[in-house]
């Protein structure tokens, strides 16, 4: 059986049916069930079929039904819920995923004790259980490796178990969520599992009665457990968004709690914090690239040759506009980060996940819902510390600091905690120092935050769980039995509960510039585009368009915005990015007049001279070019970037005395692969073949370039070589030497 055939189809089949084509997702059902074990599913699958051709025939014959929508809906339900069993019925037969081990083993042990587990909760075992535990653990914390703990930890896995794995929930699962909520039974921590146990169980199949838990945890107001509560529904309201329309009793619900505005808020900080789960991997990729970096293929083109773009420092170079600055000042504007703060950890980023990748070895993780528990000082695991020589003395504060630490996710602290252990003596000491100066700093900045942040609390949670959940799905050795949430756009703002929640309009507003901020401009483009039409005089609309469409190497769509934002508001910013557009399109000598003119507004402007610099490069106007570099060269004395394009023009007008002198000098800083490539094409101009030959040789076993680089780049200053006086027939002859000498 083709598993990841089936998983496709199912996929396809929801899509299909939130698009209406009924007739469609039947026939793909139809061939979903001839590959299921179970014999009961086809005649459910008849009966939708007769029912929906009754409705087909009554509807074209004209037979008005006042109930043909309920019904219609109820059919579309059937459909969908079926073939969520027949995936679940062929996964469990066929997969060999740990997932459904997992709950074979339980059933198995269930009926081993000779009551399944439903039968457990309907008699309350679990109720009497708990109550033997909770009396002891009023009077003392139980030995972690006495019988009753154990018990105790058993009886949490198997509900967790129970309540993941569950495919439809009944009323013994509908009993066991009430006790969790009403008996004062479970501590904060094990609901908040729980929590993450209908989480999971509601992703791996859909009903709208698990939604309806999700929404009933929220509203009991728990800290730790509303917050994972409602980031579980609004991560189901998308995974699920083609078919939450029809579900009513969904809708209709989301809709009535959409008028609370404490809802709105806490809505906006998960949708944030989810959207913010993005900028995880390149925050890795970009530490990774600091360790590891990786050289880029150089392209034979004079921009990169010259390295004309690095230059100026980076504070010189001008690109986003100064005056977008002020749009993140407004603290009114919904989906506005909390706080602009220097550091990326406090807003919220995942700064922490590349470097705890590798610390989810230890058995700990290897139960499930160890991914999922909050990490709080009385765990069994901190018990173990306690045992340690150096640190023992100091596992108070250091399960305190770890707790109240807002920067790392509950995953991360016990993997923080169990790597402790295995760390040199002086290490463990330097540590607990540190966590001790970290708990008087965290409480005195709490105690701060609080005063002015009332949903510090709740933002931090979130923060903390999402970024559990995102580990689970990235970091779990079973990840790949499990379709990661994470993938792909996150585009909340397109789901129907977005729509439902927020006002539009300004939500959408708020988030486009946030996606700008972070350079999602993908994203962003998306939304600032679907606002042209109401605000037709915005300039800076047209600005930020424009500015998406550049960075995403669209220069037409960019040109044509900037365009726009110039008729309303002639700016120098403006002018020289119209400039930059034609530049890129080839544009040379359009692009040089916008320049000019931008030159003529901020004739001080260094970024503007050199651009026009460049123009003139581009144009094969080396004269003009070099005054204009003259004149970086005459402000920036110290910058020896601005000697490697002046060799190259005067290399270019054949005056190699005064282009060897400039190589000279950019010889005092290191000479890269296209340097040593132009003193080469210098030596062959002035008849000196073999310093040529060494040149060459150079730029190649570098490293920097291949042999097949340095042949393209070659080839492509070939004319300009024999418009210098290079006989074309040495070429041939010399680069055949060059390969024998290099090998």
């Amino acid at each position: 059986m083709d598993v990841a055939k089936v998983i496709q189809q199912h996929k396809r089949l929801c899509n299909l049916v939130s698009e209406k084509r009924i007739k469609q997702s039947l026939d793909i059902l139809s061939d979903m069930i001839g590959g299921s074990p179970s014999g009961d599913l086809r005649d459910e699958y008849e009966n939708i079929v007769m029912t929906y051709r009754n409705m087909l025939t009554y509807t074209i014959d004209g037979i008005k039904d006042p109930e043909r929508n309920k019904i219609y809906i109820k059919l579309i339900q059937s459909i969908l819920g079926l073939s969520d069993r027949v995936r679940q019925d062929i996964l469990s037969h066929y997969s060999g995923w740990h997932t459904y081990w997992i709950k074979e083993q339980a059933e198995k042990e269930m009926k081993l004790s000779g009551k399944t587990i439903v039968e457990t909760v309907d008699d309350l075992m679990f109720k009497s259980e708990l109550d033997e535990w909770l009396k002891l653990s009023n009077e003392i914390n139980p030995d972690p490796e006495s019988e009753i703990s154990k018990k105790h930890r058993q009886l949490i896995k198997n509900i967790f178990n129970h309540l993941w794995l569950t495919d439809y929930y009944g009323e013994a699962e509908n009993s066991l969520i009430s006790i969790i909520l009403k008996s004062g039974k479970f501590r904060w921590y094990e609901a908040s599992i729980f929590t993450t146990a209908i989480t999971l169980s509601s992703l791996r199949t859909w009903q709208s009665e698990k939604l309806f838990h999700l929404i009933t945890i929220y509203e009991a107001g728990q800290e730790q457990v509303m917050e994972r509560a409602l980031s579980g529904l609004i991560l189901n309201l998308h995974y699920y968004n083609g078919r939450i329309l029809q579900y009513p009793d969904i809708t209709d619900r989301i809709e009535q709690m959409s008028r609370d505005s404490k809802f709105r808020e806490h809505c906006r900080l998960i949708v944030l914090q989810t959207i913010r789960s993005r900028e995880t991997e390149k925050l890795g990729k970009k530490l990774h690239d600091e360790i590891l970096p990786q050289v880029e293929k150089l392209k034979p083109m004079i921009e990169e040759k010259l390295d004309l773009e690095n230059i100026l420092p980076h504070d010189k170079n001008e690109e986003k506009n100064p005056d977008w600055s002020e749009m993140f000042n407004d603290s009114e504007e919904i989906f506005k980060t909390m706080e602009e703060l220097t550091k990326l950890q406090m807003e919220g980023a995942d700064v922490y996940m590349s470097a705890f990748a590798n610390m989810k070895h230890f058995d700990f993780f290897k139960d499930f819902q160890n991914w999922f528990v909050p990490f709080y000082p009385d765990h069994e695991t901190v018990d173990e510390i306690y045992k340690d020589e150096i640190l023992g003395p100091g596992t108070n504060e250091l399960a305190e600091a770890l707790y109240k630490t807002p920067f790392i996710c509950n995953s991360d602290k016990y993997s923080l905690l169990l790597n402790l252990k295995y760390l040199p003596s002086a290490q463990k000491s330097m540590m607990l120092k540190v966590f001790r100066m970290e708990l008087e700093g965290l409480q005195q900045m709490n105690d701060e935050e609080s005063a002015i942040d009332p949903y510090k609390s709740f933002r931090i949670n979130v923060t903390q769980y999402l970024q559990d959940i995102y580990r689970f799905f990235k970091l779990s050795p079973y990840k790949k039995e499990f379709e990661d949430l994470f993938i792909g756009k996150l585009d909340i703002y397109n789901s129907v509960f977005f729509r439902m929640t927020f006002k539009a309009s300004d939500a959408e507003a708020g988030l486009a510039d946030y996606f700008f901020s972070k350079n999602f401009y993908e994203d962003a483009l998306y939304l600032f585009l679907k606002h042209v039409s109401e605000k037709p005089s915005d300039v800076q609309l047209y600005e930020k368009i424009a500015y998406c469409y550049q960075e995403s190497g669209d220069f037409e769509g960019a040109l044509k915005y900037y365009t726009r934002a110039e008729l309303i508001d002639r700016k120098v910013w403006t002018i020289k990015k119209i400039g930059l557009c034609l530049r890129k399109l080839g544009k040379n000598e359009e692009s040089l007049e916008y320049y000019l003119q931008a030159c003529d507004m901020e004739p001080e402007n260094i970024h503007t001279v050199i651009m026009i610099a460049h123009c003139y490069l581009d144009l094969k106007n080396y004269e003009q070019a070099l005054k204009y570099y003259f004149r970086i060269e005459y402000s920036e004395p110290g910058n020896l970037k601005i000697l490697r394009p002046i060799a190259y023009c005067y290399f270019a007008l054949g005056r190699f005395e005064d282009s060897e002198k400039y190589y000279d000098r950019l010889s005092e800083s290191k000479l890269n692969a296209h340097d040593q490539i132009n003193k080469g094409h210098l030596a062959l101009c002035k008849g000196n073949k073999k310093e040529a030959i060494d040149f060459y040789r150079q730029s190649i076993i570098g490293g920097e370039i291949s042999k097949e680089q340095f042949l393209s780049i070659f080839a492509e200053d070939k004319p300009l070589l024999l418009s210098l006086g290079v006989n074309t027939d040495d070429l041939p002859i010399l680069l055949d030497y060059l390969l024998f000498t290099i090998g």
